[in-house]
């Protein structure tokens, strides 16, 4: 069953009006990769009336009251991304396409989509019932942050949208928790996992932070904010936190309890459409339906920590996996799928080869505060085995329909490299099984000051580079590493680029497939850097590119000098063009 998103369907259910009603800046894709879609799903397995409101016109009243008020509360999400990320490249330029929306076209989730959704509804009805935000740009501007399309600090999402609270974090147990307190009349603002606007500064047990004009002024106060609040993210050992903003604070309670494997496998074993609701799949193609609808998530969370990534902060640090019986009945389902043509796209999460592989000591208790798991090299405290997810891969490929299982997403190589009882057996299950002609890894430099300050190993590249095709020389393929480098990321100049295309044509002798510019985004280690200018840990200085057309020439160094390493025979007029982006 599809959640109802049209008026007609919600009268055939003889609802009445629903309890719930999320509103969301993606098409609604019915599956576990979308987030509107599980919460929805996972309120409903509870016995919660739920409507979904898609992309809604923020000019009219037509989509936004067409499901009427919810009886409980509203919950209001950018989508799968931060309405920025979405709409803008890491040059500030508009985006023409967007792979959330039907038909492709980008323009149609607005810019910082929590706010307007949210002002939408307020402006539709004047006295709503409580406006809840969630989703990872709700999540990642909860406080106090830099942001980069204004080049200026902002205050919390809930200061500008006017939001009751918001949910950060992945939010299946905290919006249940919500929803049971709000339907039996009890107070919910006490609740793990949320923040919120409060005029009163009666939190005493939580820690203060400096105030918004203290950290809006001050980029070492900025500093000293951000390592308190990146420190309070573990649920064992986590804080809460209050910040001021003029009379107001806002309050952040301690990190919700993750999951539990078992309550993994109930989100991910509802029923689940995996396909576009007819209303919006009537609007045009959705591209991301390709990738995500015959696609299966293994487990949560990611303990690589890079500096420029969202994922530690939002998913968390610590690895949930899936149990193997839940991941084969979803396998099973898709092989029953009418129009399934016999191949599962990924099978991964985060990082494909984190499944099941977890701390041997902090499992019951905080992780470290102080250590990282895999920088900068990976700690032998963590328990890296590639066994469970091959034989996850064996038994899938054994599924009556399933004809091929990819493994699409990115790949730690040097957590392979450091197995040394199951890496390569793993490598050899990728190279023989679960790859089609590409593998990806992300180096994203070699240069081990930039690498530094990305928390990512300098390591092992060129072995795994040399492991990968001597493989492939064994098993008779011709499969290929495709790589994402970045450039313009704190703590690199041009002259870093230089030597990584140096590297590039002399140790690995390829043109990068991928050639990103690093785009700061809110609350990461790689943003602070950015705007401060400081090393976050040491207050030291550190180079940061910040002209458009400096970030350009990084980018170039790599994608141009390898065009002409790499040049080819030129091809005919009639023949396909060939760029070595």
């Amino acid at each position: 069953m599809f959640i109802p998103t049209t008026a007609e369907e919600i009268r055939k259910l003889k609802w009445g009006h629903p309890d719930i009603i999320i509103v969301t800046g993606d098409a609604y894709i019915d599956c576990s990769y979308d987030g509107a879609a599980v919460i929805g799903k996972v309120l409903m397995s509870k016995g919660y009336k739920v409507g979904i409101i898609a992309q809604p016109d923020v000019n009219s009243a037509i989509d936004i009251t067409r499901l009427g008020s919810p009886k409980l509360f509203w919950g209001v999400t950018a989508g799968c991304v931060d309405s920025m990320v979405a709409n803008y490249t890491a040059l500030k330029k508009k985006k023409h396409s967007d792979d959330l929306t039907p038909g492709g076209k980008n323009g149609i989730r607005p810019d910082r989509a929590s706010i307007v959704y949210t002002k939408l509804i307020k402006k539709y009805y004047k006295n709503p019932a409580p406006i809840i935000l969630g989703g990872i740009e709700a999540s990642m501007r909860r406080i106090a942050h830099y942001d980069y399309w204004t080049d200026s600090i902002m205050p919390s999402i809930l200061i500008d949208s006017g939001a009751d609270a918001l949910v950060y974090g992945m939010g299946e147990k905290t919006i249940i928790e919500i929803a049971e307190k709000i339907a039996g009349m009890r107070y919910w603002k006490d609740t793990r996992g949320i923040s919120f606007v409060s005029e009163l500064q009666k939190y005493e047990k939580y820690i203060q932070l400096n105030t918004f004009e203290e950290v809006k002024n001050d980029k070492n106060l900025f500093v000293n904010m951000f390592n308190t609040f990146y420190k309070n993210c573990d649920p064992f050992s986590a804080k809460g936190l209050v910040q001021k903003y003029g009379s107001n604070y806002v309050v952040q309670n301690p990190p919700q309890h993750l999951p539990s494997s078992n309550e993994l496998d109930n989100y991910y074993d509802l029923d689940f459409e995996r396909d576009a609701h007819p209303y919006y799949k009537s609007k045009g193609e959705i591209k991301s339906l390709e990738t995500i609808r015959f696609s299966i998530t293994t487990h949560r969370g990611c303990y690589g920590e890079c500096s420029f990534c969202s994922i530690a902060m939002h998913q968390g640090r610590r690895i949930i996996s899936r149990s193997e019986q839940s991941i084969i009945k979803e396998a099973q389902t898709i092989a029953q799928t009418a129009d399934f043509k016999g191949y599962i796209s990924d099978v991964g999460g985060p990082t494909a080869n984190m499944y099941n592989n977890e701390c041997k000591i902090n499992q019951e208790r905080a992780m470290c505060a102080t250590k990282s798991c895999t920088f900068p090299n990976v700690c032998r405290q963590m328990d890296i085995d590639h066994k469970p997810q091959i034989n996850l891969l064996r038994k899938i490929e054994k599924i009556e329909g399933i004809k091929k299982v990819f493994v699409n997403s990115g790949v730690r190589y040097d957590l392979l490299v450091d197995d040394k009882a199951s890496g390569m057996m793993y490598l050899e299950q990728l190279v023989d099984k679960n790859i089609s002609g590409q593998m990806k890894i992300a180096p994203e430099h070699n240069s081990p000051k930039v690498l530094a300050a990305m928390r990512k190993n300098s390591k092992y590249l060129v072995l795994f580079k040399k492991m990968f095709d001597d493989m492939n020389r064994k098993k008779g393929r011709k499969q290929f590493l495709t790589y994402y480098f970045m450039a313009a990321h704190p703590g690199c100049g041009i002259d870093e680029m230089n030597d990584l295309a140096s590297f590039l044509r002399k140790e690995i002798g390829i043109s990068p497939e991928q050639a990103q510019i690093f785009t700061p985004t809110p609350s990461t280690y790689s943003t602070l850097m950015y705007y401060t200018g400081l090393d976050p840990f040491t207050k030291e200085r550190i180079f940061v590119e910040k002209d458009m057309r400096g970030k350009q020439q990084q980018k170039d160094k790599i994608t141009h000098s390898n065009r002409r390493y790499n040049q080819r025979p030129k091809m005919s007029k009639s023949s396909n063009s060939i760029d070595a982006f």
